[in-house]
């Protein structure tokens, strides 16, 4: 009995070193030729497809309550001035990666957990490798790039549409001036502040494919097992993005000096 209570206990570490493995096996893989351009070309097109209209929707509410309650927060201080520049910053360094990760995880990680499932339970992978063909090679690697290339234009699209959104809230609703609002971008924002918003869209598109391709491609118990593997892969992606964000904005932090106004 006490055996299988630590076996239990111990299974969530287990679980967290295959990924890790899996991940070192999709990086092997992303050197090795040939390169599937067209299985990435058909991914990159099929996820910005399901995920570009849901990723503009979400973008408008996420910059109108940023320009609402940095707006709300800076005339208490009576800096009304910078409301522009502070709603930048919030929508480029964390709503724009956060919610393009979001997406990415809940319409582009869920669809391909499902498609790589229903090749687990059907065995085509396994037949793909008894014909000497790798699944990590033919299918994960164009899946895991098109992501990060997908997850690099949404958040540029997010970034322009959330401050676009509170610029016309700010304006609208809180009977601000445009020309404030525009004039204050560069009052606090800095170049790698967008590069930092790049970068984290990136490695948050390489852990949604990576973890959606993992439990894909380990899904088992027929149908439910991979409606399981979707449900799993989505949450487990949740988690690891918002811990990765944060080790990534404290890194940041400490390399990059805020600008002062």
């Amino acid at each position: 009995m006490s055996n299988l209570t630590a076996s239990r206990a111990l299974a969530p570490v287990g679980t967290a070193g295959k990924l890790f493995a899996f991940g070192l096996d999709v990086g092997r893989g992303l050197f090795r030729r040939p390169f599937q351009m067209r299985e990435f070309l058909q991914q990159a097109w099929f996820i910005a497809s399901v995920t570009i209209i849901p990723t503009a929707l979400v973008a408008i509410p996420f910059g109108a309550v940023i320009a609402l309650q940095v707006g709300g927060l800076v005339k208490q201080f009576g800096a009304q001035s910078f409301t522009g520049s502070a709603a930048v910053l919030a929508v480029v360094r964390e709503a724009g990666p956060i919610a393009t990760s979001l997406l990415i995880a809940g319409a582009g990680g869920s669809a391909i957990a499902a498609d790589l499932g229903a090749r687990k339970i059907r065995e085509e992978l396994d037949a793909m490798m008894v014909l000497g063909i790798d699944p990590i090679q033919r299918l994960v690697v164009p899946r895991v790039l098109a992501c990060m290339l997908v997850a690099v234009f949404l958040n540029g699209l997010v970034s322009v549409v959330g401050v676009a959104g509170g610029y016309v809230f700010n304006v609208v609703l809180q009977d601000g001036t445009p020309g404030a609002y525009l004039s204050s971008f560069t009052a606090l924002a800095q170049l790698p502040d967008l590069w930092q918003g790049m970068i984290k869209a990136l490695v948050f598109g390489l852990i949604a494919a990576i973890v959606a391709c993992y439990k894909g491609m380990n899904a088992a118990g027929g149908p439910k097992g991979v409606g399981d593997a979707v449900n799993e892969s989505v949450v487990i992606t949740f988690m690891l993005l918002f811990v990765v964000n944060f080790v990534m904005s404290a890194i940041y932090f400490q390399l990059v000096p805020p600008k002062t106004g």
